[in-house]
């Protein structure tokens, strides 16, 4: 399948703004990404971000925005497995009341008490640059926390592992590919 078109207003660079309030706590919101959504602020005053492990992740969503970041493209019938077989998957929304738009996704495997992997996070590149993916990493490691996991590894890419050392994560030995976080 191809991806449908996508316009996304950009978040913008201008630094000078600061972030906005966030999205207000409403049942609305309950209603369309569950009670433990985090809305995100940003620094574009027309745009509603919320972070969210409770909503359901679209498949063809999911494959728009890898696209989107360059990823290539993996049979939906595996990511179904994969998604089901996660331990916690956490989506970030353009919010819309009619249709929520995936703009940014993590997912985490592991026992759910030592251990926990993170793999694919992605942010949409239209919503790269205004402090997103840390917000998407807090909220995992949150969620992580609260399962009372010690440790959590990730995998990245090498062009990316600076933004894992930057957030305090260790790196592995060669410093390549891999990152570990301890629990305090």
């Amino acid at each position: 399948m191809s991806p449908k078109a996508q316009v996304a207003e950009p978040i913008g660079q201008d630094r000078s703004r600061s972030l906005r309030e966030p999205v207000a706590v409403t049942p609305e919101l309950c209603g369309l990404y569950g009670s433990g959504y985090r809305p995100c602020p940003t620094p574009n005053p027309s745009l509603q971000l919320v972070l969210s492990s409770e909503r359901e992740i679209d498949l063809i969503d999911l494959e728009q925005l890898c696209d989107a970041v360059g990823w290539s493209r993996r049979p939906l019938r595996r990511v179904r497995r994969a998604l089901q077989n996660s331990l916690l998957r956490v989506g970030l929304w353009r919010h819309d009341p009619r249709v929520p738009k995936l703009v940014g996704f993590a997912r985490c495997t592991g026992d759910g008490v030592v251990e926990a992997t993170v793999w694919d996070v992605a942010v949409h590149p239209h919503y790269q640059g205004a402090g997103l993916g840390k917000q998407l990493m807090a909220y995992v490691l949150e969620h992580l926390q609260r399962m009372e996991v010690e440790r959590v590894s990730l995998f990245a890419d090498p062009d990316v592992v600076a933004f894992y050392e930057g957030q305090g994560w260790e790196l592995e030995p060669m410093g390549r590919r891999c990152a570990f976080w301890y629990a305090p």
